[in-house]
């Protein structure tokens, strides 16, 4: 299993939300990423949030740690991500088994008639853009005030009991419940190796090994390696 967070995409152009230079430093989630902010004033929101979003993700590309994890999966190696982004990276790089905890934003939805639109499709000169039927479009990822969906984390703990092996993969594990799942490989007796830049929460308590490095060059020499063993 893979666990991947905001670190896997920054090497693909993609600011991370937390953290040092992450957009929450720029805006008030509050105000511009909570369902609450989209229903009251959707226009404000596309203006602020999600046109810059679009407009980031029009250009990024998966990376070497995205393309090394859809290799894997194709090897029998791996057999899904559990994934925090809402890039769509790794769908783009080949993995076809991804539990994406947060929506994805590749994809947005009509709020009247649930049609979907890829994001990449959608005509801006509108703000907010609308569905043909004169519906708002809205990212299919999911904004503060709204629940993951409950399949989703109830088959990331399952895979996450079972897996022998869990790679955590630039995410600092503290955000809940996506953080939860190298405890739960953990207590069931998995190896969990971290890939990260930096020492993390999980560093020495729970991962049984850190990787210091960026996820792309890291996991390029992964494969290398595993490549050389089989």
């Amino acid at each position: 299993m893979a666990l991947t967070g905001a670190g896997i995409s920054v090497e693909s152009g993609i600011p991370p939300f937390r953290g040092k230079g992450g957009l929450w430093e720029t805006i008030d989630p509050m105000e511009y990423a909570h369902i609450n902010a989209f229903q009251r004033d959707p226009a404000k929101v596309w203006r602020v949030l999600i046109r810059n979003m679009k407009e980031v993700l029009d250009r990024a590309d998966p990376n070497e740690a995205h393309r090394a994890l859809a290799w894997m999966e194709k090897q029998n190696l791996l057999q899904a991500v559990i994934t925090q982004n809402v890039d769509g990276l790794h769908q783009c790089a080949g993995s076809t088994d991804v539990i994406e905890f947060h929506g994805n934003f590749a994809w947005q939805r009509c709020i009247k008639c649930n049609a979907r639109m890829a994001t990449a499709a959608v005509d801006l000169c509108r703000l907010p853009p609308r569905c043909r039927c004169g519906g708002i479009l809205r990212p299919e990822c999911i904004f503060f005030g709204e629940l993951i969906p409950p399949q989703c984390l109830r088959r990331a703990e399952q895979l996450s009991a079972h897996c022998d092996v869990m790679l955590v993969i630039g995410t600092s594990a503290s955000v809940y419940p996506a953080a939860s799942m190298p405890f739960i490989a953990n207590q069931n007796g998995a190896t969990v190796i971290e890939i990260n830049p930096e020492r993390t929460a999980l560093s020495g308590k729970v991962s049984d090994f850190l990787i210091a490095g960026n996820a792309g060059p890291v996991m390029k020499a992964l494969v290398k390696t595993i490549v050389e063993r089989l």
